[in-house]
């Protein structure tokens, strides 16, 4: 693919000067469930109150349903205003091939490097020292969300950390209780395996294989413990017969599941469906085990385009989502936290305080978009779409995992 988007010959065209024009901007992304659309909706109304128009492009399914529409059409010809994408090294190849605008003189006029918090947001959007995107939010996958209604009509405690949830799942299934909420896809699964790695195997080991590739430490005790316990998950989430994230978050919300291991967005649609954390609901970032999270997340990146009102809309567009106040309004509506470290979110609920000060205390870590090209997310994705709809044994996805991991790059 890289050397196909090299054909192309294109450089990128720098951002001009602002002019008066108000511009139609096609704007695509894959948030579709209700917490997102309440959140992007906040995106909308404040670039439309600029006088520009937010022409909607969202792309109903996941990032990986979404990310080859959206390359595809910047490949072809067609390229919308500006694309979500997750911070990262997704966009790699069509930075390289000259196919994204550069955002560098708009962040260095704005001082992004002194507001972005952590770094390594900014960073990952960075690529041979100009910057392409703009990072909107801080996501992270550690977290198991659980059902208070549930555990109560079990005539159980709500557990405290994942070991507890692990033993209170005979209760909860003799009541007729799903213990654990998981779509069918690939990358959910990924992200609860990720999730208990982090719980299990503890940060170090994780680092050692997701960031420096180590398949030693893949097939050593650590990770091994790592695997049986995503055996049994699998095990406690075999009658969760739903497809999408937020169908399995709506088992949560409707007592007919325990937990879910979800990324924080999943607050998006407690909050649309009107439940209050610590009265309805639980959160528990890293499976109350590990306290640490990922700094994973979103960001908007530019497609070139020689039209100066485009041009000049997508330079207002890129200012404004980065902004204090509409940080403030996008995230408290998505569940995620705010990319700025300089302003007030002590109306967040008891939930994002929790993450807001896990940040704060640094306990952070990259996410495997940020360490792991796409390509190779994609094949963990589907060894962990087969392991978990499957017998395949621990032993036999360990040593699979091993081998993708001693290919990554």
């Amino acid at each position: 693919m890289q050397t196909y988007l090299k054909a192309f010959g294109l450089s990128v065209v720098l951002a001009a000067p602002q002019v008066a024009t108000a511009a139609d901007l096609e704007v695509t992304h894959w948030w579709t469930s209700g917490g997102e659309a309440a959140a992007v909706a906040e995106f909308a109304k404040a670039f439309n109150a600029t006088g520009n128009n937010w022409v909607d492009g969202a792309i109903a399914g996941s990032g990986g349903t979404a990310r080859p529409i959206i390359v595809s059409r910047i490949l072809g010809g067609d390229p919308m205003g500006a694309t979500q994408m997750n911070h990262g090294r997704q966009a790699e190849e069509l930075i390289e091939a000259g196919l994204m605008t550069d955002l560098t003189e708009l962040a260095e006029k704005e001082g992004w490097a002194d507001l972005v918090n952590p770094p390594a947001l900014l960073d990952a959007c960075t690529y041979e020292g100009k910057i392409y995107c703009v990072p909107v939010n801080i996501h992270s996958a550690q977290w198991l969300w659980l059902s208070h209604g549930a555990f109560e009509a079990a005539g159980l405690e709500v557990p405290k950390n994942w070991d507890e949830f692990v033993a209170d799942a005979a209760k909860l299934q003799e009541a007729g209780i799903v213990p654990l909420a998981m779509g069918q896809q690939g990358w959910q699964q990924n992200l609860a395996f990720g999730t208990i790695t982090i719980a299990v195997a503890g940060e170090e080991a994780w680092r050692k294989v997701v960031v420096d590739k180590d398949a030693e430490t893949v097939m050593g005790p650590e990770y091994t413990a790592v695997f049986a316990a995503a055996a049994n998950a699998r095990e406690l989430a075999r009658e969760s017969n739903v497809q999408d994230w937020n169908q399995a978050t709506n088992l949560v919300i409707t007592n007919k599941a325990g937990g879910q291991i979800m990324g924080d967005w999943a607050q998006g649609e407690f909050q649309v469906a009107g439940q209050v954390a610590g009265k309805d609901y639980t959160c528990l970032p890293g499976l109350g085990a590990n306290e640490v999270l990922d700094t994973g997340g979103d960001a908007f990146y530019f497609p070139v385009n020689s039209d100066p009102e485009i041009q000049a809309a997508q330079m207002e567009l890129a200012s404004l989502l980065i902004s204090p106040a509409v940080q403030v309004a996008f995230n408290l509506k998505k569940g995620s936290l705010p990319v700025r470290g300089d302003i007030d979110m002590s109306s967040a609920n008891d939930c994002m305080q929790k993450g807001l000060g896990i940040l704060a205390d640094g306990k952070v870590l990259p996410s495997g978009d940020m360490a792991l090209t796409a390509d190779t997310q994609t094949q963990i994705e589907d060894l962990m779409a087969e392991f978990w709809t499957s017998d395949m044994s621990a032993e036999d996805a360990q040593k699979a995992y091993a081998a993708l991991i001693e290919q990554a790059n």
